[in-house]
């Protein structure tokens, strides 16, 4: 890059939510230090906010009623912990209620727009940025960072910019149509840092084998328990929320959760294995003394009083047994194997859908490679990174923006000090 290229305080690279928040918190503390910094927020898109818009199905599922380290993974709980701490749910909500945007605790926690709209909260993001002096610079790639004296030239595809500090928002490697693409992990190498040795989809559906029974329930929505064991049968996770089989396999929030942890798991133990309970909460022992009780029943009318009926069909052919026999009929072997497919029937997981349908990245720069007071790097000084290009990743549930807001804001509120507290030369 050349070194005759404009200037800035504070370049955000990256304007989806991490990087707005980071870029008006920037501009609110120069404003509160009593000065005013040219603050920056650079973005491939033509249309900024395309996470946003989709995310909770367009209505933009803003964070959740209680937010705790151990809803994430990547990095150390504690770590993890020591951002969130320093803006938490209520300051989330009282941030856009001062925009206008009111939110909704639903059935599960999550909390949502009155509007039901996700337009509304990019709407107020877009407007506090503004209203903080931020200037949005779209579509501007920047295509590569590098130290320059005691600052940063940053490579946009309007030209080259210099700035005193620079904030790395760019996110993972989720929904890349919306320019997530990984190229931030790529430029927090090139300044020095590292990334985990492996960096998979998050949040995203998993396929079965071509043909599995599963695949021909496509459509049905239950609730059910996904439990990832070990090679050695150790219970590794679990999650119990709504499931969704599809013609490729399994979707929905369990499977969703699950995703990372399965990948991640797999590395290290090729033998680890997903199983699914469609009773969860419901033991097998017990299972199966019930089923016994049942004497003169028949399996099919035992099962219809707990699972839907296509479910109910689709079981009992999966282990050879007629819907018609009664209980007692049954040889004890296909007994247990009914009992098995109820409560744990193996999953041949043959992988994932990739980025293009997954939520959020697993992996990232190493929360231990930045000061989490300041999100400041420890390796490359005036560095401040936040959001999802950092190795934490949280379930489904308005946790993974509640990260981008907390890391955003201590990110850019901790720059826009340094730089207050070091004026331009």
């Amino acid at each position: 890059m050349s070194d005759r290229a404009d200037t800035c305080d504070l370049a955000v690279v990256g304007a989806g939510a991490a990087g707005l928040f980071a870029a008006t918190w920037a501009g609110r503390a120069a404003r509160e230090a009593g000065m005013a910094l040219d603050v920056r927020a650079f973005d491939g898109a033509a249309r900024l906010g395309a996470k946003i818009l989709v995310a909770g199905g367009g209505r933009c599922n803003v964070t959740h009623w209680r937010v705790d380290a151990s809803d994430y993974a990547g990095s150390t709980h504690p770590a993890i912990r020591k951002v969130l701490h320093r803006f938490g749910v209520d300051r989330t909500q009282a941030f856009f209620a001062e925009r206008g945007v009111e939110l909704k605790r639903e059935d599960t926690g999550k909390l949502f727009p009155v509007s039901d709209s996700a337009r509304t909260v990019l709407d107020a993001l877009l407007a506090a940025a503004r209203d903080a002096g931020v200037r949005l610079c779209h579509p501007d790639r920047v295509t590569g960072i590098e130290r320059a004296g005691d600052g940063f030239l940053v490579g946009a595809a309007s030209g080259a910019v210099h700035a005193r500090r620079v904030v790395l928002c760019t996110g993972g490697k989720a929904l890349p149509k919306s320019g997530s693409d990984g190229a931030g992990l790529g430029m927090a190498q090139a300044l020095g840092h590292s990334v985990t040795e492996h960096v998979v989809p998050s949040l995203v559906p998993l396929r079965l084998a071509p043909g599995h029974w599963i695949m021909g329930l496509s459509g049905l929505t239950v609730p059910a328990e996904l439990v990832l064991r070990a090679g050695g049968g150790k219970r590794l996770a679990a999650f119990a929320d709504s499931t969704l089989c599809t013609h490729f396999g399994l979707s929905g929030p369990s499977v969703l959760n699950i995703s990372r942890h399965w990948t991640m798991a797999r590395f290290g133990d090729p033998a680890a294995r997903l199983e699914l309970s469609w009773m969860p909460g419901t033991d097998a022992e017990a299972l199966d003394r019930a089923l016994v009780e049942a004497k003169g029943r028949t399996a099919g009318a035992f099962l219809r009083e707990r699972l839907p009926e296509r479910l109910v069909r689709a079981l009992l052919e999966a282990v050879g047994i007629d819907g018609g026999a009664t209980v007692q009929q049954l040889p004890r072997e296909r007994r247990r194997a009914l009992v098995t497919a109820c409560t744990a029937t193996p999953l041949p997981v043959e992988g994932d859908r990739g980025y293009t349908f997954a939520e959020a990245t697993a992996g990232g720069v190493p929360l231990a490679e930045v000061r989490l007071e300041t999100m400041e790097s420890r390796i490359v000084p005036g560095l401040h990174l936040a959001g999802e290009v950092l190795d934490v990743d949280g379930r489904i549930g308005g946790f993974n923006f509640q990260w981008a807001w907390a890391s955003g804001f201590v990110a850019g509120t901790s720059a826009a000090q340094a730089l207050a507290a070091t004026p331009a030369a």
